[in-house]
């Protein structure tokens, strides 16, 4: 299955958009290509985790505390689970590199293994944690989405992966995100609201601010003896003056 999708027009294609983007290199000041390709690899998977982690800090602080906290936490699991169904696929396709494919004619930008190229599991776990949160929030979801995007470009850039490879990752991880959600999200919602009755509730729910803290003086209610007179020491004063 390998050298089918290394071969015929399809090959041919992922052959020549892989030689253009990563023949961009050429054109780039000195260590910038390098830089980015390193972006790739560590800097944007990276930056995935930190969104997670900032979804699930907005999560904490909204009505719906227990069912957004079970939404971002799907999406950090079927990242992983996504990336342990990669691994058969990776083994049954057995798809070369490209620079393994096309030796002498790619400017490898980092060092990387020889192994399967297909599906890519920098895209797969991109594009899992961006449409986990998309589920989730919108807003973050569509800033994963442009993340996963990046990386994908990056990928074919650095020379380690074809296009097809990053659709492939793309592809699966929708899959597993958007299939078992359902399922997922029918035992992690009971799971994280079981949390907010134990001593792991901040996880759940951001703790609540004191009331008028930061906030000036607290201003009190009159009450039936307040007002002018109600104090002994106090002579009352002649309104009507």
């Amino acid at each position: 299955m390998g050298s089918q999708l290394a071969d015929g027009a399809g090959g041919n294609v992922d052959w020549a958009v892989v030689h253009w983007v990563n023949g961009l290199a050429e054109h780039l000041p000195h260590g910038v290509d390098s830089g980015l390709a390193y972006l790739g690899e560590y800097g944007i998977p990276l930056a995935s985790v930190l969104l997670l982690l900032g979804a699930w800090l907005t999560a904490r602080r909204e009505s719906s505390a227990p069912a957004g906290v079970a939404g971002v936490l799907w999406a950090g699991l079927a990242a992983g689970l996504a990336l342990l169904m990669n691994i058969p696929v990776r083994a049954m396709v057995q798809r070369p590199r490209p620079f393994v494919d096309h030796p002498g004619q790619i400017d490898l930008l980092l060092k990387h293994q020889s192994n399967g190229s297909f599906a890519s599991d920098h895209a797969t776990f991109t594009m899992a944690v961006a449409i986990g949160l998309f589920l989730v929030n919108r807003r973050l979801g569509l800033v994963g989405i442009g993340l996963a995007a990046i990386e994908g470009f990056l990928r074919i850039f650095a020379g380690v992966h074809y296009p097809s490879d990053i659709l492939g990752g793309y592809a699966l991880a929708t899959a597993v995100v958007l299939l078992l959600a359902p399922i997922a999200m029918a035992v992690l919602t009971p799971f994280v609201q079981a949390l907010t009755r134990t001593a792991l509730a901040p996880l759940v729910r951001a703790p609540a601010r004191a009331a008028g803290r930061g906030r000036g003086p607290a201003v009190h209610p009159v009450g039936p003896g307040d007002g002018p007179g109600s104090d002994p020491e106090q002579p009352e004063q002649d309104l009507a003056a």
